[in-house]
């Protein structure tokens, strides 16, 4: 079981605050803490405004989120670290190669990677969160 669940993106300003809505919002369990970070986060930034945008139009609010760095306690305290990419996941195991079987995509279960939407324009923000929805959805009964 799985109570402290990392969401890895680069920026923390665009996928992983999706998917850390989304999980809070669809894996709604006492005691589940579901936060995101970024590997290269712009710190202290809100999200991406097409961002709070396609989450609103879904009916979330993700106007008070701020990004924030993925640090050694943040990971280490993880339970599941969801990532992006590929390269997010050998990010975290460079650092931390113990969490190495805490690690996985989080479309996973698809056996593809979240394309990063930053610069884009709105179609990008939303089959980013189509994406990122569809696999949310992959991991809720393993969860």
């Amino acid at each position: 079981m799985f109570n402290n669940i990392l969401v890895l993106c680069t920026g923390n300003i665009c996928r992983s605050p999706i998917a850390e809505v989304l999980l809070r919002a669809r894996h709604a369990r006492p005691g589940v803490g579901v936060i995101s970070a970024g590997t290269s986060a712009l710190v202290g930034h809100p999200a991406d405004p097409l961002a709070i945008e396609v989450a609103k139009q879904h009916g979330h609010d993700l106007a008070p989120h701020r990004a924030q760095q993925a640090t050694t306690p943040l990971m280490k305290s993880a339970d599941l670290v969801l990532v992006m990419t590929r390269e997010h996941a050998d990010w975290v195991h460079e650092r931390l190669p113990p969490l190495r079987g805490r690690v996985h995509l989080l479309g996973r279960w698809r056996q593809d990677e979240v394309a990063d939407p930053y610069g884009e324009g709105p179609e990008a923000f939303a089959t980013a969160w189509d994406h990122i929805d569809a696999c949310v959805g992959d991991w809720l009964p393993r969860l």
